[in-house]
């Protein structure tokens, strides 16, 4: 196992297409609740329990080989929002193109011929991993870390927010991003006992009504 490919993955060069979503911080700062670096760390934190904790679970299950279409369709239940569900698909499925083009595997080749139209992009960040010879843990490392540094970079280009204070941000929630991946992957885990029903289901009621508005604007700057 090479660790440089975990450094590959959670690149922000990566093209897998993280970069046009905000993770519901452009909703939030229409909205008047994220409007500086205070906020942004309240919203990351509530962000990484809740969609992040699910997405690291859901990650590091696919690495341990879950079956796919189980895991999408927890994924699926996971996701109320329309909206989201629509988002999650489409960063799947160019994660997966990315994927293919960078550890090719049959593995991955047979989940875009199932879900042609994209497998939810924490279901193919795990394959990815799992691809490129990595761990569940560092599956959900990568899951929970994209949870919030994907709205922490928005958040600079939505209020000019000075990016050492973005940075400062993610730093200062490192310790609580560990937490989330130890409870993730010891879900992961128990997948093989108790069925995809051991993984977390965590809600963020915020981002899911966000997520609605936000799809309904006819100009933004982000996809999500």
């Amino acid at each position: 196992m090479s660790r440089a490919a975990l450094l590959v993955l959670a690149d922000g060069r990566f093209p897998a297409g993280g970069h046009a979503h905000s993770g519901g911080a452009e909703a939030a700062v229409k909205a008047g609740r994220l409007s500086g670096a205070a906020s942004l760390e309240d919203f990351c934190r509530g962000r990484l329990h809740t969609a992040g904790l699910v997405a690291a679970a859901l990650a590091a299950a696919a690495v341990l080989g879950v079956a796919p279409g189980e895991l999408d369709a927890a994924a699926e239940a996971r996701t109320p929002s329309p909206a989201l569900r629509l988002a999650a698909r489409r960063l799947g499925r160019q994660l997966m193109r990315a994927a293919r083009a960078t550890w090719p595997s049959d593995e991955l080749d047979a989940v875009a011929r199932q879900f042609p139209k994209g497998a939810h992009q924490p279901v193919v960040l795990g394959l990815a991993a799992r691809a490129a010879g990595l761990d569940p843990v560092d599956a959900a490392y990568c899951a929970a870390y994209e949870s919030v540094s994907g709205p922490a970079s928005a958040t600079v280009r939505l209020l000019s927010l000075d990016p050492f204070d973005a940075t400062g941000v993610l730093a200062r929630l490192a310790p609580e991003l560990d937490l989330v991946v130890d409870r993730a992957t010891e879900a992961a885990r128990r997948v093989a006992d108790d069925g995809v029903d051991a993984l977390p289901a965590s809600s963020a009621p915020l981002l899911e009504v966000g997520a609605e508005t936000h799809a309904a604007w006819a100009v933004r700057l982000f996809a999500s």
